[in-house]
């Protein structure tokens, strides 16, 4: 189940659209029954969380918070149980995007798809903090992002 919540109400955002691409990426994937929830919040709680599950003391546009913490980028999930068919969780500021993007050159509607497939591969143990790993996980954001666009 796609579990979409909106608690921000300065940016109007297309839920449908969100949930649809959603599926779609889970479904290319090959988790069409997973569960995953995007939460859409402003730029004081993604601080709040920016700060308490990785020290930076600043808003951010996006976390992912993964269930299964243990995963390799390009490995597939093997489910014990119907408890782990669950991705995880992403937080996204919408107001953030917003204000980010002239540094991106993108549309809102662009940046909000290119988050919602850059946390999609967080939750399956992508990362980019060395450059191989970089390199692997533009290739599959690049990839999902087709699907959407």
């Amino acid at each position: 189940m796609i579990l979409i919540k909106n608690t921000q109400r300065k940016i109007k955002i297309d839920t449908i659209e969100l949930k649809k691409n959603t599926q779609e990426i889970l479904n290319s994937l090959g988790y069409p029954d997973y569960d995953i929830s995007i939460w859409l919040t402003s730029n004081k709680t993604i601080h709040d969380y920016n700060r308490t599950y990785r020290e930076k003391d600043k808003p951010t546009d996006i976390l992912s918070f993964p269930y299964h913490t243990d995963l390799k980028a390009g490995k597939r999930i093997k489910p014990n149980c119907l408890e782990d068919k669950n991705l995880g969780d992403i937080i996204i500021s919408p107001q953030y995007v917003l204000e980010d993007l002239e540094r991106w050159n993108k549309t809102f509607e662009e940046r909000m798809k290119i988050l919602l497939v850059h946390g999609i591969c967080h939750l399956l143990g992508y990362d980019h903090i060395i450059d191989t790993d970089y390199r692997v996980m533009a290739k599959k954001e690049k990839e999902l992002l087709k699907l959407i666009e």
